[in-house]
């Protein structure tokens, strides 16, 4: 029993020597022996059972929990500790990152550390390497689950070995087994990704934290759990969220101090002047070298992983890129990635009557600055609006509302009302988010008439896949522009309800970029959008172009468009309209960028182009042969994917077959700024896993005052 409970928690469990394993023991003979500690706290926001942490101690738990122990006390091992160095190669558009996660046994007993952590979404993962001392075992890209095979076996063996495995595009799990008591051991992580440029700035992105995620659903029966999506986590699996367990890490409770300190150490190779390099969130040491190379680093050494990092580089006036183009030639094919900025097109027509529907996110992880920030970018998308357009607010957490029934126009009386809803709304409870976004996306637009959703969250969710699909569905002619809010927001969920959504993602990181990051969504939700993009190619050209259908484009939004082929055009000529009007431009694609590192890059849209491909298909023939095509794309890219992941084996066995080995789900912090109690403490109403607790409870009491009445007549 005590092993059962453990790995449901994500609690640390002990493997041992078969006759030094305890028999296990039933319920009955645990209450018998007066060894059941049950506590509970009806704190939980989601319809999800949550367990102890994994150095946590009874007296410690605030979430509904149930220990067992086998005698007078338990055996505590202290967790592995973790610290993380990042550094970042940036090269024009192309970021080269290493991140080196250290992982350092404290305890006596041999141990296995087991880490969730983010990356950006946009990340191309393509090497790990495992550093033992002097020694340095290279990873290998294998089928996921061969790869986890090969971690258990060579776990088992008392080998040192690892494993990098994706949960989401922007969750990823760490696996580093047989750490000696005492020992530090480096699991080396690298990945390129592309930089967003956007409103005339370089932006870069490093998340830092997980966030803990909403899950929805009925938790799943036994029977209905996947072995595959086992995992170490505070979340049961349910029907909408079956890998719950692998994206949940347990939390560090803030009173307990911050943890997994990390450096950051950054060479930036604009390729044009600058007028500025800042980091909004984090304090920075910044240093331009002779040879025109800036070098940013944190100013404090380390910060507690708990607030992504950005950093913005602005080219000087006059410097800004029209386009931008780099070219790759490996294994006698040929990678191209294009940047095309379009011109600043202000529209001369009247302006157009609009639908805006504005949802907010109140739920318990938005408690503090969160909401502060969406009730201020709220009011100004109020103060936005004029009399020709109509309008709508909800809102959402456990439940949602709705100002109205359905939009209003913009009025000076129905604009009052609004800015008082908004006012009054606090945060608290969890983030089901489906209702919600299913209510902004119902209903018929009136014909000449704009339609805007404005969703305001920080999209803790781990439903994304089901959020999407009712995305692609009741989209019809609107738009939604999601804006991610916090020091943690789910950027993989924002980007992708974006670009399904055909609108953009903003990211409001302090309540001080409110008014800077709204105006600058407004000004591209009132002028004309560059819409029906198209690409002209010279004759007897045959290439492949990622995404295969060009987006829409709003002002100081570029295009990026990716290519393969074996032999690359000489030109290319867009064309699109601004309303009514056709527009063009040739681009000559001749000098630019060479060598640069693009087959990652190409490897990664096209598993992404494969992967909606692939949540579209119907038939179950359609769906596997797209899943094969995912895994060939990933192997032959050496690419850690949904399907595919990198493992490492040392050849020497350290640790002797009965030596003890301790796993542990190692702890995140909480995301800065976040509450503890609003996002694991009680919520306003119940939900069904609260109910199953108390139902689980009342069984367990029914059972022991059976066992005593039981007993009792023995006696």
């Amino acid at each position: 029993m005590q092993r059962h409970h453990a790995n449901a928690s994500g609690a640390h469990t002990r493997e041992a020597h078969p006759a030094r394993t305890t028999t296990k023991r039933n319920v009955m003979t645990a209450l018998h022996r007066g060894a059941l500690v049950m506590l509970f706290n009806l704190g939980v926001p989601a319809p999800v059972f949550t367990a102890p942490l994994n150095d946590a101690r009874p007296q410690d738990a605030t979430q509904g929990s149930l220990w067992l122990r086998e005698d007078s006390a338990v055996h505590y091992e202290p967790a592995p500790t973790l610290d993380t160095d990042v550094h970042m190669d940036i090269t024009g558009m192309l970021a080269r990152v290493h991140v080196r996660q250290r992982f350092t046994n404290p305890g006596q007993s041999w141990a296995e550390g087991i880490y969730v952590f983010p990356l950006p979404e946009h990340s191309a993962v393509d090497h790990m390497r495992l550093r033992i001392g002097e020694r340095v075992i290279e990873g290998q890209i294998k089928e996921r689950a061969e790869a986890k095979r090969t971690y258990e076996r060579a776990r088992q063996a008392g080998k040192k070995t690892s494993l990098v495995e994706q949960e989401r595009p922007n969750i990823f799990t760490t696996s580093l087994a047989n750490i000696a008591p005492g020992e530090s051991i480096t699991v080396e992580i690298e990945y390129q990704q592309t930089i967003r440029y956007i409103d005339g700035a370089f932006r870069l992105r490093f998340p830092m934290v997980v966030g803990p995620r909403y899950i929805p659903g009925m938790p799943a029966g036994v029977a209905e759990q996947v072995p595959a999506f086992a995992g170490t986590g505070w979340a049961q699996a349910t029907g909408d969220v079956p890998d719950a367990a692998r994206i949940t890490p347990p939390v560090q409770h803030p009173k307990h101090g911050p943890i997994n300190p990390l450096s950051l150490d950054i060479q930036l190779n604009a390729g044009v002047p600058l007028a500025e390099v800042n980091s909004p969130y984090h304090a920075i040491n910044h240093t331009q070298e002779a040879t025109g190379r800036h070098r940013v680093r944190l100013a404090g050494d380390t910060v507690p992983a708990d607030h992504d990092f950005e950093l913005v580089w602005r080219p000087q006036t006059g410097s800004a890129p029209n386009a931008a183009w780099f070219v790759q030639q490996k294994n006698n094919r040929q990678y191209g990635l294009l940047m095309v900025v379009p011109p600043r097109q202000q529209s001369e027509a009247a302006r157009v009557a609009r639908e805006v529907v504005l949802v907010i996110d109140n739920s318990g992880s938005m408690h503090g600055g969160s909401i502060a920030q969406a009730r201020a970018a709220l009011l100004l998308a109020l103060e936005r609006l004029t009399d020709v357009d109509r309008f709508n607010v909800i809102r959402f957490n456990h439940a949602t509302d709705s100002l109205f029934t359905q939009p209003r126009p913009a009025n000076a009386h129905n604009l009052a009302l609004a800015k008082h809803f908004v006012n009054n709304l606090r945060a608290g409870g969890g983030t089901k988010m489906l209702p919600a976004l299913q209510l902004a996306l119902t209903g018929q637009t009136e014909q000449h008439t704009t339609s805007q959703v404005i969703f305001l969250t920080d999209g803790s969710v781990g439903n994304e896949k089901q959020l999407f699909r009712v995305i692609r569905k009741q989209l019809g002619n609107r738009r939604l522009f999601t804006i991610g809010i916090g020091s943690a927001p789910n950027s993989y969920f924002m980007h992708k309800a974006a670009e399904y959504g055909r609108g953009t993602f903003t990211y409001i990181g302090k309540t001080g970029e409110v008014m800077e990051k709204m105006t600058g969504l407004f000004r591209k939700l009132e002028q004309l959008a560059l819409t029906d993009l198209r690409i002209e190619l010279p004759p007897d050209t045959q290439l492949e172009m990622l995404p295969k259908q060009i987006p829409d484009l709003y002002l100081g939004e570029p295009l990026l468009l990716a290519f393969h082929s074996q032999r690359l055009p000489p030109w290319i000529t867009l064309h699109g309209r601004f309303g009514n009007q056709p527009w063009q431009t040739q681009v000559m694609l001749e000098g630019g960028g060479r060598d640069a590192a693009l087959a990652p890059e190409w490897g990664r849209r096209k598993i992404a182009q494969l992967t909606t491909e692939l949540h579209d298909a119907r038939s179950v023939a359609a769906r596997q042969a797209l899943r094969s095509k995912v895994i060939d794309t990933a192997l032959s890219h050496h690419l850690v994917s949904q399907y595919t992941s990198l493992v490492a084996v040392d050849v020497t066995p350290v640790r002797e077959r009965n030596a003890l080995l301790t796993r542990h789900a190692l702890k995140t912090n909480l995301p800065k700024g976040w509450s503890y109690e609003h996002v694991f403490g009680a919520p306003q109403t119940a939900t069904p896993a609260q109910l199953q607790l108390l139902l689980g409870m009342a069984l367990l009491l029914l059972a022991a005052g059976t066992h005593y009445r039981w007993r009792r007549t023995r006696c």
